[in-house]
């Protein structure tokens, strides 16, 4: 598995139900349409965490790099459907940071 890991801050704090409701419009659209297998949103809890990273913290995992290149392909369509979700989205957040992960060792890895 392959895990997207995005931090972000909010522009207005008071939104933050609001922002939850709509990643979860947002990414439940991606994965209804199988472009992602699961995603999570956390937020910090006691101001615990490394400064340069967000109070909430995303994660998107994808089987694989194939998939996460076919849910940039409809995210960078910018239109329809796909941009009516992700704009309440991205409107919301600020200090946007990102990450990629997989899952180790990898499966194909040989090993002895």
């Amino acid at each position: 598995m392959n895990h997207y890991h995005m931090w972000v801050n909010l522009k207005d704090s008071r939104r933050d139900l609001e922002f939850a409701g709509a990643v979860d419009a947002y990414l439940g659209h991606l994965k209804g349409r199988g472009v992602i297998e699961s995603w999570s949103l956390q937020r910090r809890k006691f101001g615990f965490g490394p400064p340069g990273l967000g109070e909430f913290h995303i994660v998107v995992s994808t089987r694989d790099l194939a998939q996460l290149d076919a849910a940039f392909g409809v995210v960078a369509t910018r239109a329809g459907e796909v941009e009516r979700l992700h704009h309440p989205v991205y409107s919301m957040v600020t200090d946007f940071v990102s990450a990629l992960y997989r899952d180790f060792p990898d499966p194909e890895r040989e090993r002895g």
